[in-house]
C-alpha cells in the first residue's frame, strides 16, 4: 500500500435550474449538491452578493473552513511531538478575496485566530511557536498561492 498519495472524491449536482437554465445571468439558481460516499449531503450555493443563498455554504467559506480545519490539526498533531498538552481549540477565521476588473477574483489573504488553551502555562511561548510548524505541514495551507497568516491566543488552565 503506497502511503505517499492519497485520492479524494466528491461530487457536485446543481440544482438550481428554474426552468429555463442559464438564459441569463439572473435566470439561475446557484444552488447545488456536493456528496461524497458515506457523508451527509453538504448544501452549498454562491455567496449572496454574487445571487446566491445565505442559508447555504459558499465556496469562499469552504475554502477558509478548510485552512481553519488543517491548521487545527496539524497544530494538534505537532502538539503531541513536542509533548505540549492542549485542552481547547477554536479559531475565528477571517479571509481577503479580491475581485478583478475582469470578474475573475482570488484570495489574498487568510488571518487564522487560533484560541488556543495549554495544561503548563510555563510552556506559552513552545504554544505560539507551534502554529509556524503547523503551518509547515498543513497540507491545505501548502497548496494555496496566499498567505495564511496566523494570530493566535494561548490561555492556559
Amino acid at each position: 500500500m503506497d502511503l505517499s498519495q492519497h485520492h479524494y472524491a466528491v461530487s457536485i449536482t446543481w440544482t438550481g435550474n428554474r426552468g429555463n437554465g442559464t438564459s441569463s445571468y439572473r435566470s439561475y439558481g446557484r444552488d447545488h449538491v456536493v456528496r461524497a460516499a458515506g457523508l451527509p449531503e453538504l448544501e452549498g450555493s454562491a455567496d449572496p452578493t454574487f445571487h446566491g443563498d445565505a442559508d447555504r455554504w459558499n465556496p469562499e467559506q469552504l475554502l477558509l473552513t478548510a485552512l481553519t480545519q488543517c491548521h487545527m490539526l496539524s497544530y494538534l498533531h505537532v502538539a503531541v511531538n513536542n509533548g505540549l498538552v492542549v485542552t481547547a481549540y477554536s479559531d475565528d477565521a477571517e479571509g481577503v478575496m479580491r475581485l478583478n476588473r475582469d470578474g475573475s477574483g482570488e484570495f489574498t489573504s487568510v488571518i487564522l485566530h487560533p484560541k488556543v488553551t495549554i495544561a503548563d502555562p510555563a510552556r506559552t511561548e513552545l504554544a505560539r511557536r507551534l502554529h509556524e510548524d503547523a503551518n509547515k505541514v498543513c497540507f491545505i495551507a501548502r497548496s494555496v498561492n496566499f498567505p495564511v497568516l496566523h494570530e493566535p491566543e494561548i490561555l492556559a488552565g
